[in-house]
């Protein structure tokens, strides 16, 4: 199997190439340039591994949730490749991709949401897939779902955000950890093998949050 994936839900830009197992990837910190340089990633990857766009099974990317404007050029790049290859598409929650790219099997995904709040998901791991224990979902610092048990590591930009967040429940935080494209080929894989892609039309955002910026007397 053969198929592109990538995300751009964060200030990260990241793409990967998975040809029968083998992973090559790019990321890079784009800001708000994603736009400009998520198309020609994923086409130095093809040219790097000598193989065109009709050659790939699929599109993959990351839905959400994350950053509006990056959720729509994600979305909007996978439709764009797919429809024009005749490929299917498979989106993969960003909040997932994040667990899976800690390399733990107990894992608080925590994104800054801004607007003083936070995309958030509890994650298990059993067998070789994730349980989502609770969320995704969005809310304050101060309503993130807690683990109950002892063991989680907690990772993503939302602890970076908010320092304190969820100090005295996890083993340890990595703010660093991003929802890379490498990580999303893993999840994406087994998906694609047992027929989880759908038709191009439908790669679709996923929000979680419907408002985008708070009112003036809001920030007050």
């Amino acid at each position: 199997m053969k198929f592109l994936a990538f995300d751009t839900a964060t200030e990260w830009c990241s793409a990967a190439l998975w040809v029968d197992g083998t992973c090559t990837w790019r990321a890079v910190h784009a800001g708000q340039k994603h736009s400009d340089m998520l198309v020609p990633m994923l086409f130095e990857l093809l040219a790097e591994a000598g193989l065109g766009l009709p050659q790939m099974d699929a599109i993959v990317y990351g839905m959400g949730p994350g950053s509006f404007t990056g959720l729509r050029i994600a979305s909007g790049v996978a439709q764009g490749l797919a429809l024009g290859a005749d490929l299917p598409v498979l989106g993969i929650s960003t909040l997932e991709t994040l667990a899976e790219e800690a390399s733990h099997d107990q894992v608080l995904a925590c994104l800054d949401a801004r607007m003083n709040e936070v995309y958030v998901a509890l994650y298990q791991r059993e067998s070789d897939a994730w349980r989502c224990l609770s969320g995704p979902l969005v809310c304050p610092p101060g309503a993130v779902p807690l683990p109950t048990t002892d063991g989680f590591v907690g990772v993503g930009s939302g602890f970076l955000a908010y320092p304190d967040l969820a100090q005295d429940r996890l083993a340890s935080r990595n703010p660093d950890c991003i929802p890379h494209a490498r990580a999303m080929t893993r999840l994406a894989a087994p998906r694609m093998l047992s027929g989880e892609g759908v038709a191009a039309e439908h790669a679709e955002p996923l929000y979680i949050r419907d408002k985008v910026a708070l009112k003036i007397c809001e920030r007050a």
